[in-house]
């Protein structure tokens, strides 16, 4: 066990230390934006944007746009070698993106479907996730007997005894606390990797979707003439993370981890004012996918009770 724990440090180490978004800085290093939306530019984009101040912005602050590629004829190996981090999961992920959105001609569109197709991928991980939390809800009394039985005692023996005999509440109602798990590990890199393409692809953060500047974040956002659709976007987010939390949250829960759907979503919520708005969309599709998910896990499940 603590073996693999070694091996998964290393390998995040190894990942997050291999490339990644250089924000843009003028002869005062400061973070330079542009001047039209706002947003804070990168400085080591992976293609060549097409606004013309943008372009701009680009060359009188020292990047050399000539030697990239135009975002329509961007492959996986574009450019240089940045690591394992940028080459293998940034450049595909750009790659996809601006593949479907040149077919769709809609790069805000693309992502919503890559969006939808890692779900996809995933399906059969994160199903298991959601089967866990019903199982859990099911197996709810025993483990409130159990609890009760052992309240107070705190020598070994009885710590022994309880866990042994949660562990055969856990085996009669097939659960398996650490299933699922994967995805929710892998769920943040695969966050990051969102916001990194978004920022290092000209072509995806200068397109605008409904109103909403896709580089743009909401709090710059606000204070435009479309500052509605911001707004819109950020209830979105604190919406569907909010049910997506409460759909998930098991039986068995004390009452301090109540509290924890309440607080993660002020918490992403807040975030969500400070990241681009096409990540916020990402978000979005990913939380409106898991709620489907566990609608139709919680039907399933009662369609095989009432059989």
């Amino acid at each position: 066990m603590k073996k693999n724990r070694k091996l998964i440090i290393l390998f995040i180490l190894l990942v997050f230390t291999t490339g990644c978004t250089t924000t843009l800085v003028d002869k005062n290093k400061q973070p330079v934006k542009n001047p039209e939306t706002g947003q804070a530019l990168t400085e080591n984009i992976l293609c060549k944007p097409k606004d013309k101040k943008t372009i701009e912005t680009y060359e009188k602050n020292g990047v050399k746009l000539e030697k990239l590629p135009e975002c329509e004829e961007f492959t996986v190996t574009s450019g240089k070698y940045e690591g394992l981090w940028t080459n293998f999961l940034i450049k595909p992920l750009a790659f996809v993106i601006l593949f479907f959105g040149k077919s769709i001609g809609s790069f805000a569109v693309a992502l919503i479907l890559v969006s939808l197709l890692i779900r996809l991928i995933a399906y059969p991980v994160t199903k298991k996730t959601a089967l866990q939390s019903e199982l859990l809800k099911k197996a709810n009394p025993e483990l409130e007997r159990l609890k009760k039985k052992y309240e107070g005692k705190t020598d070994q023996e009885s710590m022994m005894k309880q866990s042994q005999e949660m562990m055969l509440i856990y085996k009669k109602y097939n659960i398996n606390p650490m299933s699922g798990c994967l995805f929710s590990f892998l769920q943040l890199p695969i966050l990051i990797a969102f916001y990194e393409a978004i920022n290092r692809v000209p072509a995806i953060f200068e397109e605008s979707f409904l109103g909403l500047q896709l580089g743009t974040t909401p709090a710059v956002g606000f204070g435009t003439s479309t500052i509605l659709v911001y707004f819109i976007l950020v209830i979105l987010i604190g919406g569907t993370t909010f049910y997506s939390f409460k759909l998930n949250a098991t039986a068995e829960m004390d009452s301090s981890m109540k509290m924890m759907p309440i607080f993660m979503t002020v918490l992403i919520t807040f975030t969500g004012l400070f990241i681009p708005s096409a990540l916020g969309i990402y978000w979005v599709t990913s939380n409106l996918f898991t709620i489907f998910q566990n609608i139709l896990v919680k039907r399933s499940k009662m369609l095989n009770g009432k059989a």
